[in-house]
This record gives C-alpha cells, sequence and structure tokens, in this order.
C-alpha cells in the first residue's frame, strides 16, 4: 500500500509499488496484520478517561470489595470530588446494591460519587446530596439507595462542577491517547446538560488529539431555528445521541410496554411521542442529523411512531438523507426493524451489552424474563432488513476494546441474532464512519483514494469464518478474495496494536 498526503494512492504487489514510487519511505510490517482502523460510535470521553486514571469500580465480584476498593482511594485522594464508575450490583456474590451508608462509612464528609457501571444510577454521600439540594419531592430519589432520573442528574451536574480543568485535561488525554492505543482513529462523543456538560463539551471539541471527535449534543429542540442555534451554541455535529427517550435495564429505567420482571414498574418515559417527533422534525427542516437514546421497547416504539409521523410529512427520502440514529435500541420488532430501514435509520449498536449481561443468567434475563431477554440487540433483525449497524462501546459503560466487541456481535448469546465477522467488522468501520455522515464510500476502507486511517496489529492467525446462523454468508474459497479477519474465538489471543495511523498521521505506537 502506498500512501501520499494522507491518502491511499496505490494498492498491490510489491514490485510493481516500489517501481511507481521510488525513494518512498518504506515500512515492513514484519508479519503483521493491516486493517483500516476502528470508530467508536458512543463514548463518554471524559467519564471513560476518569474511570482510567481515577477510581475504576468495574470488576468487583462483592460489594464489600467495592466498598474496600473505595476506602483505598479515598486515603489517596485530596480532591473535592471522589469521583468513580462502574459497580455492578447485578454481579456481586453477596447481592444488594451500593448504598449512602455504605459510602458515608468508608468517607465520612467527603462529596463522593459513585455511577453504576450504565452511568444511569449513582451512589452517592450524604455531603454531596445535600449540596445537589436533592430531596424527597424530587423524582428518583431515596435516601439509601443509589437516585436514579432526576435526582441523579442534578447530584451528577453538581460533581461535575467539583472537577477542576487540570482533572478534566488529563482524564480526556488518557482517554483519547487508550483509544488510539486499541486502534481507533475516531470517536462520537455523545454528549449533553445531564451528562457531562456544556464546558467538559466544548474543551473536548477544542483539544487537539490525533483521535478526530464527532461530538453530539442530546438536548431537544422545538423548531428550525433552535436546532440551528443549539448547533452553533454547543458547536456539534448532531443534535442526538444521548438525548434520553429513557434510561437503562439494569437501573429499572429503560421504559418498557410491561413491567420488570424483578420489581414492579415500567421504568422511565423522559420525552413522549409528540417531543420526539418536535425535534425529528426541527433537525429535518434544519439539515442536521438527530438522534435519540432508547432502549426499552416502549422507548423505540415512541420513536418509530415519532419518524412515522415526519415521514408522513416530508416524505421518506428526506427524512433517510439524513441519517438519523437511534442510539442502543435494544428491544425492536420485525415490523420497526422494516420501517427504521425504510427511513434510512442507523442502528448505534453496543454487542457488549449481550457479553456483559446477555444469556441465560444474566442481568437481562433476570431483569426481563428469559423470553423478552433472548430478544435483546438483534443485529440479525436488524441487519437482515436493510437498517445500517453502527458499533461502539458506550465506553465507560463497556471497555473499548474493538475485536472483543466485534467477536460479541460474532458470538451474540441468542441464536439467531449474531452476524457475519464481516459484517461486524464493516459496523465498527464503514458502519460507523457513514453513522457520522461520512458517505463517500471510501472511509472505513484501504483503497486507492481513501483516508490513510489504519491500525497495524501482531496477530497469531488470520482466518476467514462463514456464521453458523449465517446472515451475510460468503465464500471462505481463497479465490473468492473475502480478506481474511484475526480469530474472533472466544479463548482466541487478542490481536495487539502496534501502529494507529490516521489520515497518514501516527497517533499511537507501540
Amino acid at each position: 500500500m502506498a500512501v501520499t498526503d494522507g491518502v491511499v494512492t496505490w494498492t498491490g504487489e510489491d514490485r510493481t509499488g516500489r517501481a511507481l514510487h521510488p525513494g518512498a519511505l518504506e515500512i515492513d510490517l514484519d508479519g503483521c496484520f493491516v486493517a483500516p482502523a476502528f470508530v467508536d460510535t458512543h463514548v463518554h470521553t471524559t467519564a471513560l478517561g476518569l474511570a482510567l486514571v481515577g477510581l475504576d469500580l468495574s470488576g468487583c465480584t462483592s460489594r464489600l470489595e467495592c466498598i474496600e476498593r473505595l476506602r483505598v482511594h479515598v486515603q489517596s485522594s485530596a480532591e473535592p470530588i471522589v469521583w468513580g464508575h462502574g459497580w455492578d450490583d447485578s454481579s456481586w456474590v453477596d447481592g444488594g446494591s451500593l448504598l449512602t451508608s455504605d459510602v458515608d462509612e468508608v468517607a465520612p464528609g467527603r462529596n463522593v460519587y459513585l455511577s453504576r457501571i450504565d452511568a444511569h444510577s449513582a451512589a452517592c454521600s450524604t455531603p454531596l446530596r445535600r449540596a445537589s439540594e436533592v430531596t424527597n419531592s424530587t423524582i428518583g430519589f431515596h435516601p439509601e439507595e443509589p437516585l436514579t432520573a432526576d435526582a441523579h442528574h442534578a447530584v451528577r451536574a453538581f460533581a461535575r462542577s467539583l472537577l477542576n480543568s487540570r482533572v478534566r485535561g488529563e482524564a480526556r488525554s488518557a482517554a483519547l491517547d487508550f483509544a488510539a492505543s486499541r486502534g481507533i482513529c475516531a470517536v462520537h462523543e455523545c454528549g449533553g446538560p445531564d451528562i457531562a456538560g456544556l464546558l467538559d463539551f466544548r474543551e473536548l471539541l477544542a483539544a487537539e488529539h490525533g483521535v478526530e471527535v464527532r461530538g453530539y449534543w442530546g438536548q431537544a429542540v422545538e423548531d428550525a431555528h433552535s436546532a440551528r442555534a443549539l448547533l452553533a451554541e454547543t458547536g456539534a455535529d448532531g443534535l442526538g445521541g444521548d438525548l434520553f427517550v429513557d434510561g437503562s435495564i439494569g437501573s429499572h429505567t429503560a421504559w418498557l410496554t410491561e413491567s420488570y420482571a424483578d420489581t414492579a414498574g415500567t421504568g422511565i418515559a423522559f420525552q413522549d411521542v409528540d417531543a420526539i417527533a418536535a425535534h425529528l422534525d426541527a433537525c429535518t427542516e434544519a439539515g442536521i442529523q438527530a438522534g435519540f437514546h432508547a432502549i426499552g421497547d416502549g422507548a423505540v416504539g415512541a420513536v418509530t411512531d415519532a419518524l412515522a409521523r415526519v415521514a408522513s410529512r416530508v416524505g421518506g427520502p428526506t427524512l433517510a438523507s439524513l441519517g438519523h440514529r437511534v442510539e442502543h435500541m435494544e428491544m425492536v420488532t420485525d415490523v420497526q426493524a422494516q420501517k427504521l430501514a425504510a427511513w434510512g435509520v442507523i442502528g448505534s449498536m453496543q454487542p457488549g451489552f449481550d457479553a456483559l449481561w446477555g444469556g441465560d443468567g444474566g442481568l437481562y434475563s433476570y431483569r426481563l424474563g428469559s423470553d423478552r431477554a433472548k430478544e435483546l440487540n438483534p443485529f440479525a433483525r436488524l441487519a437482515s432488513a436493510g437498517v445500517s449497524l453502527a458499533f461502539g462501546s458506550d465506553a465507560p459503560v463497556t471497555v473499548i476494546d474493538p475485536w472483543a466487541m466485534v467477536g460479541a456481535a460474532v458470538r451474540h448469546r441468542t441464536p439467531g441474532s449474531a452476524i457475519s465477522p464481516r459484517a461486524a467488522f464493516s459496523a465498527a468501520t464503514r458502519g460507523a464512519w457513514r453513522a457520522g455522515g461520512v458517505r463517500d464510500g471510501l472511509a472505513g476502507t484501504l483503497v486507492p483514494g481513501a483516508p490513510a486511517s489504519y491500525a497495524v496489529w501482531d496477530v497469531d492467525e488470520l482466518v476467514v469464518r462463514a456464521p453458523a446462523d449465517g446472515v451475510a454468508r460468503w465464500s471462505t474459497d481463497p479465490r473468492a478474495g473475502v480478506p481474511a479477519l484475526p480469530s474472533l474465538e472466544a479463548d482466541a489471543a487478542r490481536p495487539r496494536c502496534v501502529r494507529t495511523v490516521h489520515r497518514g498521521r501516527v497517533i499511537h505506537e507501540a
């Protein structure tokens, strides 16, 4: 492959390449594997960085281990806010969630914010709760249990205000450096008023780093003028991402049409069909890509109904031209998939969710019952209907590990929901570029004319694998010219990234 001024200019046989490019700098891959760099379509950059450089509670196997990890961190931290992330009570052997009294005992008098792995609820210390002015009348408040909904948003906002610019800057750099080290050349930041705030969002978009950042701002608008004004105010590329229609299954805040299996209630609806349709109408008229966070069947149904309203007014082709997105979209029916495909809707999804919480005995089964749980994250259903898929991590909710992400889509825990390695890899590369509005047919490939954005991997073996349940099967005959990929089996050695290049510039080198 020959690269000139950040663009792939030639591919072919070595001798021809040398003859066409005399004197060019040669880089011998020495047996390594080169492929288009990944794009992560859903990240929370500063929150990821805070987990990398601060208190990471992921992987705790018990409530006691989580408390002890907090105790050790508090002893070494003098920051005005103890910020932690990643605890997952669904995997704890001693059961129960993290309580206010647990936090107060090990960090007396401190402001402590500890978000659950899904970032839709948090255990918080009493001083932080008081400073945030949440009360019994605030939706989502409980004196001991983790806060959800409005109470969680209020406490998170106050906790953010205690993070100074140095801490935010260090966190952002750590997160983007980490992404580059995993073969990622671009990320889609999903910000909003209740996530990281406008100051952090603007700082991120202004930061200089080799990893490209496309910004989505999750705040609803009612008309085209407001949409254009909000885009200009924030510097965002689109008005979507985590514009919450609902919450998460783990925190019991995903909007369901039937009650949860393990508790009474159907979750929370943050937006109704009228509000969703108004936002879609405004963005479509203004020529802005829109999107929504929708997980439960109630939320996905509301988004589908709103899209139908707008399509009836502006026409399907006009709606489809902007590539509006639905983030997560874990519960979607066959009929909805067909409609979403017709309207050009992009599914920005996270295979890591199924790897973490799917399968018999997993969180989904516990929260929803086994029958509903098996319907979650139906990649094959969406792909078969023609919905364009784009994959991301939702970091720090799941770890940034692109090959594990691709493997999770290939090894879906529900038979019939997996997609092929080729389709999964495409959703993490070409599909991810399309989800960010790049539809030139070149981004995410390594052909002449494409941006020279690639990663070099040290890998044990390359294979061509047809899926067992076969969506998008393809020939394993070498004469078919189908490119091989690293083995995606669960026990296979993970490829190691030795170099990441974006538009010809090296942004990571091991």
